[in-house]
């Protein structure tokens, strides 16, 4: 067989085994347990893909602008980190336990420099600051000029 076939049969057997891993957790663990562990599992999916898509959405521009075809290629941490939080977000143990395997991964096993070769420097909001530079021509509007 080649590799589209065994794709499609994975991904039609997966809410099958994913539903069989949540029966045999419920079981485990009780229903309650199970269905809180899964809406947090959800919520924590979707404070990654909040917090990792815009830098990740950035550096893809920045790789557009730059004419390189391999925008994903410019982030490759940021595109596993988009992977995780997605595998986070759909229900089901096995693809979350994929997805936090994968973000444990991208974040705690490289250790990525904070100046990517995009030139992106990712800071957050606390270690930066605006200054302003008399040389440069101001150029919002104002209603107080002349």
């Amino acid at each position: 067989m080649n590799v589209a076939k065994w794709l499609l049969i994975a991904l039609l057997a997966l809410p099958m085994v994913e539903l069989a891993a949540f029966i045999i957790v419920a079981v485990i663990i009780g229903l309650a347990w199970a269905l809180l562990a899964q809406i947090a599992c959800s919520f924590a999916g979707l404070l990654v893909l909040r917090h990792a898509g815009g830098t990740h959405v950035a550096r893809v521009r920045a790789a557009l602008d730059e004419g390189r075809v391999t925008a994903l290629s410019a982030d490759g941490t940021g595109a596993l980190t988009l992977l995780a939080g997605i595998l986070l977000l759909i229900p089901g143990f096995i693809t979350n336990l994929a997805g936090l395997v994968l973000l444990l991964g991208t974040n705690f096993g490289g250790g990525r420099s904070p100046t990517a070769s995009d030139g992106i420097v990712d800071l957050e909001r606390e270690q930066w600051r605006q200054v302003d530079d008399p040389a440069l021509p101001d150029r919002r509007e104002r209603d107080d000029r002349p």
